[in-house]
């Protein structure tokens, strides 16, 4: 099925019911059934994210009317949460969701389908990938590991992250040691903060006990579910470092290309539901958190100035130009995803920049 047609048939559903194993042929008799396994890189019962896969893998099965049904497995169920790529890849299991920048050891231009500092937010990398070229070439860097990709969520703008020291200005950041990965953590470390890694299991006890100076994690809803608030001073603002973090159902390309026309079109119409459905679960939850910390009263919120801004800004540059000569690949997709940048800035700042800096 061709990338346009998916798009121009999001409202398509599917006919009968069931189960078959991922052996079955390459042709579906009518009424014959196919049972997929979904692996995801979130913990069990995450808010939004495990939530909202256990709900893609609903619709499809009431899509195909049973026909297709997937059983999904959190992270570390089936495999580990950073392991979905290679899962699905390999033909282990049939789809996974995570987020692409995970994968940059895979693939440098992996980073850009999920965020990048100071790129798109969430309506226009959508728009990047349903208008413009970007999912056509995710399915290209996708495609020398089997790999099948559709957008399917997004947290829109995350939050700056968690400190315990007010950050004033560039200079601030130095000696900070902060968990920030990713792009968002080569920048910071330009800037001379000391970077970390840690697994979201040890971060609130390593802020208890000044093992860490700041982290980042996602918004209010997920953050205030860490526990953040407790150990943390200051709350900054905006989430440079990732404005609106696109999330992925992979495929293995070899199931994919097994289902029948109607089974595949059922796929891409619950992924596409869902990335519209996460992110706007993302903003509701995100604000009636947000209220909720600012009722408690504790955190002191604070926003980046202008001059760190343009300070971390210049430091991304620098970090991108370094990642893209590494990679023909990421220089292609870096080239094409900022010359749409550039054709959405114009509108952007001429239309909604107006709109909210008048009320």
């Amino acid at each position: 099925m061709e990338r346009r047609e998916f798009i121009k048939g999001l409202g398509v559903a599917a006919v009968t019911a069931g189960v078959l194993a991922f052996e079955a042929p390459a042709v579906w008799a009518k009424g014959e059934k196919v049972m997929w396994r979904m692996v995801t890189s979130w913990t069990p019962g995450m808010p939004i994210l495990q939530t909202g896969a256990e709900r893609f893998a609903k619709r499809v099965a009431q899509l195909t009317e049973g026909r297709l049904t997937i059983q999904v497995f959190a992270g570390g169920e089936l495999v580990p949460p950073m392991g979905v790529f290679d899962a699905v890849s390999q033909g282990t299991v049939q789809c996974g969701h995570s987020a692409a920048y995970y994968w940059a050891g895979k693939s440098i231009a992996a980073q850009w389908f999920t965020t990048i500092p100071f790129g798109l937010n969430a309506q226009g990398i959508n728009a990047w990938f349903y208008n413009g070229n970007g999912l056509k070439l995710w399915e290209e860097v996708y495609a020398p590991f089997n790999l099948v990709p559709r957008p399917a969520g997004n947290t829109g703008v995350q939050m700056g992250g968690w400190f315990n020291k007010e950050i004033k200005t560039i200079d601030d950041f130095k000696g900070l040691k902060m968990r920030m990965p990713g792009l968002g953590g080569k920048v910071i470390a330009k800037a001379g903060a000391a970077v970390t890694l840690l697994p979201a299991g040890e971060i609130y006890t390593s802020l208890e006990k000044g093992v860490l100076d700041a982290t980042e994690w996602v918004g209010p809803c997920h953050d205030m579910r860490m526990g953040f608030q407790k150990v943390a001073k200051f709350y900054y603002a905006p989430g440079w470092h990732e404005p609106g973090s696109a999330l992925e159902l992979i495929i293995n390309k070899k199931a994919y290309e097994e289902l029948s026309s109607d089974l595949k079109a059922a796929v891409d119409a619950a992924a596409a539901e869902l990335n519209i459905t996460m992110l706007s679960e993302f903003e509701k939850e995100n604000a009636a958190a947000l209220a909720q910390l600012k009722k408690e009263g504790k955190v002191q919120f604070r926003t980046f100035s202008k001059e760190i801004l343009t300070k971390l800004k210049a430091l991304s540059d620098e970090v991108i130009k370094e990642q893209i000569e590494k990679d023909p690949i990421a220089q292609k997709v870096h080239k094409d995803f900022t010359e749409f940048k550039n054709l959405l800035n114009p509108w952007a700042a001429i239309s909604e920049k107006e709109y909210y800096e008048g009320i």
